[in-house]
């Protein structure tokens, strides 16, 4: 998801008792023990890989409407025949990308996430039920309190993702799902789900399989200020969450390196 003005949007919305908020959730990440993560990766096996990237196209459906990606030739003179090279014009939040703290209130860049925060354990939460009933669904605290129930606590340092199902409708309007008055309607994560995950559970990062970490109304966007205003990260259009298990699979995120961004397109990786 990208926003206009975004630095100007959040600045607004920030009070003192939030900031508060975040930086003692921040504060309690930068304390997190890893040793759980790393015992976890030594004894992980894994039998098959699952690409959750999807390919971006000019016509990769987009949070404004409108195309952000373009490619020219990059006439550098005579070259020999087979040689090809590219300028590329593309928006930071185009297509299967990452949501770096950043872009919604925190510090951090794409480029400043520590690679370790960029791996871990992925918990899959299926809400495609109520998504298929309700395109406005959102994943809620009592989603994930029943996923526990299933496959007990979420992994310790790992990541979670919002399962939907959105992405069958990606070659349709429907991804969108604009409305008459221009307002979309696609599910995201409830910020209370968000709010549970940095007070209760100790997570790295969230994705989603639609265009935002916010359900489509969203109109002040509090997902992304409270989960990135407190240091965190996220991955949106996420794609082939239907080829994993609900627990099991370990996530490698590779997040854009590039000095300054806010977020950009990503390569996900699950090992299975």
């Amino acid at each position: 998801m990208c926003l206009p003005n975004c630095r100007e949007f959040v600045a607004e919305k920030l009070s003192r008792r939030s900031f508060l908020q975040r930086a003692a959730a921040v504060t309690a990440g930068a304390l997190l023990p890893i040793s759980a993560k790393a015992e976890a990766a030594k004894s992980f096996s894994f039998s098959r890989v699952v690409d959750l990237t999807h390919r971006i196209t000019s016509d990769f459906p987009t949070f404004t409407g409108k195309p952000q990606l373009k490619l020219e030739d990059h006439n550098v003179g005579p070259r020999p025949p087979g040689y090809h090279a590219y300028h590329w014009s593309i928006d930071e939040h185009t297509g299967t990308h990452m949501d770096a703290p950043l872009h919604f209130g925190g510090k951090e860049s794409a480029d400043q996430i520590s690679i370790s925060d960029l791996v871990g354990p992925l918990a899959v939460v299926d809400i495609r039920a109520e998504a298929s009933r309700n395109p406005d669904a959102r994943l809620t605290p009592e989603d994930l309190k029943n996923w526990e129930k299933k496959y007990g606590s979420l992994p310790e340092g790992g990541i979670v993702a919002m399962w939907s199902g959105w992405e069958e409708h990606l070659q349709t309007k429907k991804f969108r799902n604009a409305d008459a008055k221009g307002v979309m309607h696609f599910p995201g994560f409830h910020e209370e789900a968000t709010d549970f995950l940095l007070r209760e559970r100790r997570i790295q990062g969230i994705c989603v399989d639609t265009l935002s970490l916010d359900y489509g109304p969203a109109a002040d966007f509090p997902v992304h200020c409270q989960w990135l205003g407190a240091g965190h990260w996220g991955m949106e259009c996420v794609a082939r969450l239907d080829r994993l298990p609900a627990t099991g699979a370990f996530l490698i995120a590779g997040g854009p390196m590039v000095a300054g961004s806010s977020g950009g397109p990503a390569r996900l990786v699950a090992l299975v």
